[in-house]
């Protein structure tokens, strides 16, 4: 089965996705995130793919939300969740930064995931109790651990608290802080060891869904805010606090609830 995703998201970025690259015009949905006719393209030929693979629902982000939450209900003993582009901002802007991205959730969270990166041939994938890999190799890619006021964060500020944004730009805890734009790509950057630590105010199911399982089957850490259990967080609005190495993890968790 996983082979058969991999293969099928790859299929979908290389006829769906990259020939619209930097050539469609966007529009805006009802919460002003962007979408695309590569972003529609994208989820109809990958629910097709995906329901050839297993007729589970496919729950997809350019879905209504009353679909999505009919399809969440009909979906515990298997569903699919996509995201077709993550990032859709860069692919239209033409940054080179967005990906694409499966889970199958059973019960309730995730049991295999894969996340592609058409534009650097990167695919990050992991099956419950199997293990992370990127391109075939054994995640984490990059093991050195750095003090935690030398680590490198990826976070996205816009759905933080007020107060804890302002702390963490006047007194950071952290050496540097990215954020790319592509969710996805940022769970398993950190399962992959190239950020050390994570924070995110609230994703989407289908942010998440497949990350966060690459990132716990590369031996990281992640709750939300509020909770120790990730998964007893908003389903569709969960915050991220998130490590691969457990000490850095501790230390990341404290000084943000700290706060």
């Amino acid at each position: 089965m996983l082979q058969s995703i991999i293969e099928a998201v790859k299929t979908v970025a290389r006829q769906e996705i990259m020939p619209r690259y930097l050539k469609v015009a966007h529009q805006r949905k009802i919460d002003g995130s962007l979408f695309t006719e590569a972003d529609i393209a994208a989820q109809t030929a990958l629910v097709s793919a995906l329901k050839h693979i297993h007729d589970y629902p496919v729950l997809g982000e350019e879905m209504l939300p009353e679909q999505q939450e009919a399809l969440w209900r009909a979906g515990e003993d298997g569903l699919w969740c996509i995201d077709p582009i993550d990032g859709t901002s860069n692919f239209f802007n033409g940054l080179p930064h967005f990906a694409v991205s499966v889970a199958l959730m059973r019960d309730g969270q995730s049991v295999l995931g894969v996340v592609y990166d058409p534009m650097a041939d990167e695919v990050f994938w992991a099956e419950q109790g199997k293990g992370a890999c990127l391109n075939g190799e054994p995640l984490p890619i990059k093991e050195r651990v750095p003090e935690f006021n030398h680590a490198m964060a990826a976070i996205d500020f816009k759905r933080l608290k007020p107060h804890l944004a302002q702390q963490l730009v006047a007194s950071p805890p952290f050496a540097s802080q990215r954020n790319f734009g592509a969710s996805t790509l940022d769970w398993c950057y950190v399962a992959a060891g190239r950020f050390n630590l994570y924070l995110h105010g609230g994703q989407k199911l289908w942010d998440y869904a497949a990350g966060s399982l690459i990132l716990t089957e590369a031996g990281g850490s992640m709750c939300t805010l509020d909770e120790d259990d990730f998964w007893a967080g908003d389903l569709w609005q969960r915050s991220v606090i998130a490590a691969l190495n457990p000490d850095l993890f501790d230390a990341w968790k404290a000084w943000i609830r700290a706060r």
